[in-house]
């Protein structure tokens, strides 16, 4: 009989061809959310200041001079994911078991603690932190690039329990893939052939659109957007991305971090008011950094998806989803609610006003 993987592994579906990740060091998270809130609030947060040496070492910190690596003082850490999903040790195999393609599970995970704050999240933070986690991530993006047989960099923020979070402790992961994801692929694959089509990004042009119709945007400055998309899988999905075409997050420049901090914490302050903090899934897609030839139709941008509903049977067994809230009613909603902040009101009474929508 075939023992279980020690080490992580990816597998290949023959039919979809999309690859899953089999990582059994995964079950082994501590999981703060088996207690109650006012256990949680008392107990141990591996995060937290004062517990630097519950992590593994710090790869990247912003802390005084004066401090020490892996000591309280710091303002942002990065550490190696203690359980991860991928791992650097060892090299990159191909191999098959009969018909089934699989490789050795090589990348990197990695954790951004955002804050020594354990309540703070983007909605709360100071746009100053927030434009430190985007240069943070920004320099892990740069570093993790240099792995050789690594061919995709995601980012991504799961936002209390039903986002997938194991700890409350706010944090950003970022993993780094031996493959391009299949959901990359199919956004690679819609744009370059509206990009044959048509000779413009398809994300530009949306851009455009949006500001043309004038009835999804929830947020815009100088530099970025964020809107609700006109065909939304989920109530309340959004994309934030910059209004200038470029293809990877990386390339972002110092002029351009300060409005994605200034707009992050808008849309986030918003989504807490109005839809009662509620837990969201955050992820950053840019085009792979060795795709010949994606800088001119793929555009990097930011999608925002409130756990509001749950996918079921239809949407498993189809592929098609079913979004009860319009975008066209959600954004105006969030725009009365913005509108009511910035003259100093609040959101009471929105459970109802959400149910109104639907």
């Amino acid at each position: 009989m075939e023992q279980f993987i020690a080490m992580p592994e990816l597998r290949k579906d023959p039919v979809t061809g999309r690859w899953v990740i089999i990582a059994t060091e995964r079950a082994k998270r501590p999981s703060q959310y088996t207690k109650t809130v006012e256990e949680r609030r008392g107990g141990f947060c591996p995060f937290c200041p004062g517990n630097e040496r519950t992590t593994p070492p710090e790869v990247l910190a912003y802390r005084p001079t004066s401090t020490q690596p892996d000591q309280e003082g710091w303002w942002l850490r990065v550490v190696p994911n203690k359980f991860p999903a991928l791992i650097s040790d060892g090299v990159l195999k191909r191999s098959a078991r009969g018909m089934y393609d699989c490789m050795t599970g090589f990348g990197a995970h990695e954790v951004l603690i955002e804050s020594p704050n354990h309540e703070q999240s983007y909605g709360d933070l100071p746009e100053e932190q927030i434009t430190e986690i985007i240069w943070a991530l920004r320099d892990r993006v740069v570093e993790l690039r240099k792995l050789e047989g690594v061919r995709y960099i995601l980012i991504f923020k799961n936002w209390q329990r039903e986002a997938g979070a194991s700890l409350e402790h706010p944090h950003t992961q970022i993993i780094a893939l031996p493959i391009v994801p299949k959901r990359v692929q199919e956004e690679l694959h819609g744009a370059s052939k509206y990009y044959d089509h048509r000779e413009r990004c398809v994300f530009c042009d949306m851009i455009q659109q949006e500001l043309s119709d004038n009835l999804r945007i929830v947020a815009m400055n100088d530099t970025f957007i964020c809107f609700l998309p006109f065909a939304g899988r989920f109530p309340f999905e959004m994309v934030l991305m910059p209004r200038e075409h470029t293809a990877y997050f990386n390339d972002i420049q110092k002029k351009h971090v300060a409005d994605l901090a200034s707009i992050t914490r808008q849309v986030f302050g918003l989504i807490r008011e109005a839809l009662d903090d509620p837990a969201y899934n955050f992820l950053v897609h840019a085009a792979p950094f060795n795709e010949a030839g994606a800088e001119p139709y793929y555009h990097w941008h930011i999608e925002i998806i409130p756990k509001l509903t749950k996918v079921a049977g239809f949407e498993w067994g189809t592929g098609f989803y079913i979004n009860p809230t319009p975008p066209e009613a959600a954004a105006k909603f969030l725009q009365q609610v913005a509108a009511r902040m910035a003259n100093g009101g609040d959101a009471n009474g929105k459970s109802a006003r959400i149910a109104s929508i639907h």
